[in-house]
């Protein structure tokens, strides 16, 4: 991932809404209190106000602690403040949920693991795994001091609360580390199974000491709430993430996979009114995901804005090459008109996108994937009609230029592809010389001055279009001219 730099303005506003996320947090804990203690609320609220000083002054440092991580970290979640409201939003619903099964059901029974499973899909592992480790020392710290079975009325004892403090982060530690191999909402489902045997271990161990009477009807009773605890985990998991892609605009493998489907809208008919079209975009997607792989980007989401890169050829689909079969309309056409017609694609492309509610990025990926480089065919067409010089400015595409390395990685894929289609003789020598040309040209014209890409990432990414278009043009062994009948 890109790091950026934040203006004042963006700290500002991104120390506000923590002050804001901070305030909420004290809202929802102060808001459980007052369910576990109904009437005797304001009494234990004087009563025990020294451990509602602690409550309040460890949440504020553990809140600037998560702030000055991101800041050092990664400043993008700070840059989007929609990030940080989906991400404190989450912990209150974890932690409200989890405050409601404990009371009504048991401690034990609290589906502690939603939130990892969660942040495994808003963040990056390594913050994921930062930010889950707080939301336990939250809800420790609520349990102990304001939530405890010898201070008030609450069921949580102790042992519990030190077993949630155990099942919270090391549970939550295997959940994030397995979900960033899913690829299925199914495979969810065997991720409960996983974390049952942890989240019983750390219950059974810690609760021992507190078991007593009949042993085995309690420990039976132990092993039943883990399971729920893992179950509804992952069943509020599987709810919930739908609406915080909807809401919130995720790029989670599943939803990636779903708008990659031949069943997504657009992809549909795309396969429907523009079949060379979607066949290129197919091969763009092989080749984005492959070179978004070897330098560290988003595989999936790479591969997701290639199919929708040239979406907007479905305005007018016979003008473009791939979707013709003998005959060219642009001949009876200006050169002008048809570099109008060529470049509006990505206009339109950005406008469907848009219109179908699809991620923000995919319109940019529309936009950006020619940058502000020439329709050379009918600049070059053109110039043979004129008898003067012109403006190529004219021939171009508008632009912008890639902003993303994901933006770059497309560029150079969808013109490697589409220049490849072209080539007669394609050997491994001919398209490695084709793929270079095409990536220094792109240099030269300086379309990747705006996405921070390194000459390393460049090399990397032309070997590996190289590698992928020789797999999928390969040559063939001719079969000979032999008719076959029937004895």
């Amino acid at each position: 991932m890109t790091k950026i730099k934040m203006s004042k303005k963006e700290i500002v506003i991104s120390a506000f809404m923590f002050i804001f996320a901070y305030v909420f947090l004290m809202l929802s804990m102060f808001l459980m209190f007052f369910i576990n203690n109904g009437d005797q609320v304001f009494a234990l609220f004087q009563e025990r106000l020294n451990n509602v000083i602690t409550v309040t002054v460890s949440s504020a440092i553990l809140t600037i602690v998560v702030y000055f991580y991101f800041f050092i970290e990664n400043k993008n979640v700070l840059a989007r403040p929609s990030k940080i409201i989906e991400m404190f939003m989450l912990m209150y619903i974890a932690f409200l949920i989890c405050g409601t099964i404990a009371k009504y059901i048991a401690p034990t029974a609290r589906p502690l693991l939603f939130y990892s499973l969660m942040t495994a899909m808003i963040l990056r592992r390594r913050e994921a795994i930062f930010v889950n480790s707080v939301f336990a020392l939250i809800l420790f710290i609520f349990n102990r001091l304001l939530n405890s079975a010898d201070i008030v009325s609450g069921e949580i004892q102790l042992i519990e609360s030190f077993s949630s403090l155990l099942t919270v982060f090391a549970g939550g530690v295997v959940a994030i580390f397995m979900l960033k191999n899913i690829k299925t909402r199914l495979a969810c489902v065997l991720i409960g199974v996983v974390l049952f045997i942890p989240t019983v271990l750390i219950n059974v161990v810690m609760q021992l000491t507190i078991i007593s009477g009949d042993v085995g009807f309690q420990v039976i009773e132990v092993f039943l709430y883990s399971a729920f605890d893992c179950m509804f985990s992952v069943l509020l998991f599987m709810a919930i993430l739908p609406i915080v892609e909807a809401v919130f605009g995720e790029f989670t493998p599943f939803r990636l996979r779903e708008l990659t489907s031949d069943g997504a809208k657009l992809i549909s008919k795309m396969k429907q009114n523009a079949l060379g079209t979607y066949n290129h975009c197919i091969v763009v997607a092989q080749l984005a995901e492959a070179c978004a792989s070897a330098i560290g980007e988003d595989s999936e989401l790479a591969r997701a804005a290639a199919y929708y890169h040239d979406v907007g050829k479905l305005k007018n689909p016979e003008m473009f090459a791939e979707n013709q079969s003998e005959f060219d309309l642009h001949k009876e056409l200006t050169p002008e008109l048809s570099v109008d017609i060529i470049r509006s694609h990505t206009r339109e492309g950005a406008k469907l996108i848009k219109k179908n509610r699809l991620p923000e990025f995919f319109a940019d990926i529309a936009v950006e994937h020619h940058g502000t480089m020439p329709i050379k065919y009918f600049y070059a067409k053109a110039l043979k009609m004129s008898d003067g010089e012109l403006n190529v400015a004219n021939y171009s595409y508008p632009g912008p230029t890639p902003t993303t390395k994901i933006a770059a990685i497309i560029m150079i894929a969808d013109a490697s592809e589409a220049a490849c289609r072209s080539l007669r003789d394609r050997s491994p020598e001919n398209v490695a010389a084709l793929v270079g040309n095409i990536v220094e040209e792109r240099m030269n014209m300086e379309q990747f001055s705006n996405c921070e890409i390194t000459m390393r990432e460049l090399t990397l990414i032309t070997r590996t279009v190289i590698n992928q278009l020789a797999g999928v043009y390969h040559s063939r062994v001719k079969y000979p001219k032999l008719q076959l009948s029937r004895k």
